[in-house]
């Protein structure tokens, strides 16, 4: 086969990406990687993954507790006055870096035969039912198939004009790691004003503290530790979290526009994995999970096109599509008005008083932004 023909190119080499790329090979079909950056390294991210997709990895062939990943059962949510909330997760869930996660996964695509390139795709063109993808290094690469895994925003969202990337979001991430006490079978949720944190511990002991807010709020402020000291540490928990521990990291990471706007699973016949078909609120702490489970509706729906069982691309797309809105449609609405009512700094903590009262819901809250163990 020529080198720069393939069945199946993945642009983007985070979870979906990397996760649908070893489905597929495992199928024995010729599969491309196009990732811009190199591996391993760190991403704003919640770092805690529902345990869900566990079947699903394991299928894989990538078992997380090998390498570290913490095992959680229990969830906290505080409110920026200092009222909290505890409760046993109904199915629980686990803390690995994405780090650790992506350069593992990576690792065991390569082993199977996964080709992975660093570079950076400039154009996709589809044209007499094939694609032809272009890259920075000038090289160009056809397939029968390609999976949108690139994340959150892209060069690629502009060049197809996608209607949320249009729009400016007000939404600015922050992430550190660090060290010092913390349960490990926990995961919780700090709330503060114009924003809220996650706390859960990841592999090497290391606790992954990241947080969203509004940027209007944070521009306030003449620098980030100005702006914890003034706003986060107003949050007793995260206060006592961040004043009792060390930082792992030489400076934290962010990133900016963040939009939780509806996204099409199918763009310009590409079928789009993880962020870039869809993002749960950050306060729902599913992402990782749904990233996952994405590429497997994509990866099962794709073997059955290219073995003709599904004999048109039209039916794939529909199918894709009616497919990821059934699995993920209530979870994203859930996860909007979930965001919602806790952006009301006034509301938040009546809210968490009524859950105290009536503490059954708060299961039934998590169960809506999460799924049932995946059958393989």
């Amino acid at each position: 086969m020529n080198r720069s023909n393939f069945d199946v190119i993945v642009i983007g080499g985070g979870l979906a990406g990397l996760t649908a790329a070893i489905h597929l090979a495992k199928s024995n079909f010729r599969v491309l990687i196009i990732e811009k950056h190199g591996y391993p390294r760190h991403k704003v991210c919640g770092e805690y993954v529902s345990n869900e997709v566990l079947p699903y990895l394991e299928f894989l062939g990538f078992n997380p507790f090998e390498f570290g990943a913490k095992r959680i059962t229990e969830f906290e949510l505080t409110t920026h006055n200092n009222k909290k909330i505890q409760a046993t997760l109904p199915l629980g869930g686990f803390g690995i870096s994405r780090y650790e996660m992506d350069f593992r996964l990576y690792n065991l695509a390569q082993k199977i035969g996964v080709l992975v390139l660093q570079d950076m795709v400039v154009d996709v063109k589809f044209q007499d039912d094939n694609f032809q993808v272009k890259t920075k290094a000038a090289k160009a690469y056809n397939s029968k198939i390609v999976i949108g895994a690139f994340g959150k925003r892209s060069n690629l969202d502009v060049q197809f004009n996608r209607a949320f990337i249009k729009r400016k979001s007000p939404y600015l991430g922050i992430k550190v790691h660090v060290s010092g006490p913390f349960d490990e079978t926990k995961v919780a949720l700090h709330n503060f004003k114009g924003g809220y944190c996650g706390v859960s511990k990841v592999e090497n002991d290391h606790i992954n503290l990241c947080y969203i807010t509004n940027y209007e709020s944070f521009k306030r402020y003449k620098n980030i530790e100005q702006f914890q000291e003034a706003v986060l540490f107003k949050n007793k928990a995260l206060k006592t979290i961040f004043s009792s521990s060390t930082l792992e990291f030489q400076k934290p990471l962010t990133i900016s526009q963040i939009s939780f706007e509806t996204k099409n699973p199918i763009e310009n016949h590409m079928i789009m994995c993880g962020d870039s078909a869809g993002m749960i609120h950050p306060l729902c702490g599913n992402g990782m999970g749904m990233a996952i489970q994405s590429a497997k509706l994509a990866s099962d729906l794709i073997i059955r096109y290219l073995n003709k069982d599904i004999d048109s691309r039209l039916k794939l797309e529909d199918a894709y599509t009616k497919r990821w809105n059934r699995t993920f449609g209530l979870r994203l609405r859930v996860g909007h008005g979930i965001a919602y009512l806790f952006r009301q700094d006034w509301l938040a903590p009546k809210l968490l008083v009524l859950l105290r009262r009536l503490p059954f819901l708060v299961p039934h809250i998590i169960r809506m932004t999460h799924g049932k163990p995946i059958k393989m």
